[in-house]
Parts: structure tokens; sequence; C-alpha cells
């Protein structure tokens, strides 16, 4: 108990709040040696890190490690109670947002059609992941994820996040799991960051202009990074990867279906399967099958 309302306690002190007070120079300065030694331009770093907007955040780190933790310490389920089926987020099934599905197909149809005939990817499953993910590309997210990867990235130097954690309340080995874990995250983090700015670059766009999800996933996609230098897509054939716009964001999700299993032909439960590589989370899965089986059934009956 004291430790739950010690997480509890800590979560509540994680609000947004201006970046740690230490100069910029001083503090990037680690992070800026090792992506240079990565093979990052230096002269490029140099001047990004040194906007004025670039503020190290250690609560984007430690808000992700209160969470982690807190979900490691949770009683286990019992025996005794199957796991929860899957379930549908009916929020997004509403007469609203399934007409802007409709219209946004339409809009696209020349795009889905070169989708599906090339990856052999439904229209439908492809539409109902930008809706689930972006509202099909109204809402890209209120974070930076050049700000939340890089503060993350730096915290592989625990004692720059540890004032922001409930050390005292935990157990020494609890403290050494956090430190390791805690590390573990900065090291994935520092991945998604070379990726992230490698994609800026190549895309020719500010990496202080992109907005993302509180963790770094970019685009009407909402693909991490690594994700995006991997299987992003120039589906309008401009010689730029941008994620941001639908020809693009389509051939870029079909692209990374396809590699995970996707085949025309597939039952709903390998649908599903297929989808949850893009989501660990069942019912997002299940709601994204149940969306595009809705879809399809609306769109026949429009004739």
């Amino acid at each position: 108990m004291l430790l739950l309302a010690a997480l509890a306690a800590a979560a509540c002190l994680l609000l947004p709040a201006p970046g740690a007070t230490q100069g910029q120079a001083t503090v990037w300065r680690p992070l800026i040696e090792r992506l240079t030694e990565d093979g990052l331009p230096h002269d490029y770093l140099e001047q990004l890190f040194s906007r004025s907007e670039v503020n190290f955040q250690p609560r984007v780190m430690a808000r992700k490690m209160v969470a982690l933790l807190r979900a490691k310490t949770a009683p286990p389920p019992s025996r005794e109670t199957p796991p929860a089926a899957p379930r549908v987020y009916e929020r997004y099934l509403q007469p609203g947002l399934l007409a802007d599905a409709l219209r946004f197909m339409d809009d696209n149809r020349a795009t889905l059609d070169a989708v599906e005939a090339e990856r052999g990817v439904s229209r439908e499953i492809l539409v109902a992941i930008l809706l689930v993910e972006t509202r099909l590309g109204s809402y890209l997210g209120k974070g930076n994820a050049f700000l939340s990867l890089a503060s993350m990235a730096l915290c592989d130097d625990f004692l720059l996040v540890q004032a922001y954690l409930p050390m005292n309340s935990l157990s020494p080995e609890q403290q050494q799991w956090l430190v390791r874990r805690t590390r573990q995250k900065a090291n994935w983090a520092y991945e998604e960051l070379v990726a992230f700015i490698g994609y800026a670059m190549a895309s020719n766009l500010d990496p202080l202009s992109i907005r993302s999800s509180p963790y770094g996933a970019i685009g009407l996609c909402q693909f991490m990074p690594t994700n995006a230098v991997r299987f992003g897509v120039d589906g309008d054939k401009d010689g730029v990867v941008d994620l941001f716009t639908p020809a693009d964001a389509l051939h870029s999700i079909a692209n990374y279906l396809a590699f995970h299993g996707w085949k025309p032909g597939l039952s709903e439960e390998r649908q599903e399967k297929v989808i949850y590589h893009y989501n660990h989370d069942a019912s997002y899965a299940r709601t994204i099958v149940v969306l595009a089986r809705r879809l399809r059934e609306m769109g026949a009956s429009r004739g």
C-alpha cells in the first residue's frame, strides 16, 4: 500500500514543467557527442540542440518509469478469473466518424486502389487504422518527438531522472530494477532519436516542428521513427517519405502489415493477429477489424 501511494503521489507530481535549469551546452553535451560518433553531422546537431526551445525534460522519462513500475508491482490477476475477452472501442463506431471515414475513402480512392493492388491490404483496414490512430489526420498529438526522445535518451545517466522517481519507497531490488529498466528505456529512446533525426533530415523537415504522441510516434499512421525509416514508403512518388500525407501513410501501413503476415483472404481471427503487431492491444486489433467490416458494409449499401 505504501508503494502504491508513493507511485500515485509521484504521478501527481509529474506534470508538464519547464526543462532542467542546467545550461543546455552542458546537459546535452554527452548526447551530442554520442550522436556525432554514430554518424550524424556535428554542426547540424550543435545548431539543433542550441535552440532556445530545446530544454531537457526529465519528467518524460519519469512518467514512463512510474507507469512501468506501477504495472510491475500491481497484484497479479486471480487464477480463478479468466482473462477478459477483447472488446470493441465503441467510440470509433459513431455515425459521424464512420461518415468521415467513407469520405476519406472517396477522396483517396486512387491511392487505395494502388495500395490494394500492390500490397493486398484492404482499404477498409487501412482507413480503420488511420481513424483510430489520428482521426484520419485531424489529431496528430501534442508531443514533440525530438524533445521527448532526446530527453529520454539522455536519461541513460540515471542521476538525471532519479530525483523525479519515488526511490525512498522502493526495496533495494526494486531500485536496481528501476535503474536497469530506465537505462534500457533510454537506449530504446536513443535508437528512436537517431532514426527520427535521420527521418527529419531526409524529409527536409524541422525536427522541432513535427508533432507526435507523448513518446514519439509520428504521422497519420503514428509510426515510431525506426518503423518510419524501415517501413516508410514514398506512396505519391515525390521523392520524400512524408507520413503526414495520406498517400505515404497508407502505403506505409500496408507495407508494415504485409511484412508482418498480411495476405488477402485472411480470416478475421488471423487479421487480428497481424494487426496486433501494429499495436500490442487485443482490443485495438478487434476494433480495427470490426470497424473495417462496418465500413465495408456501409460502402456496399451505397452501391
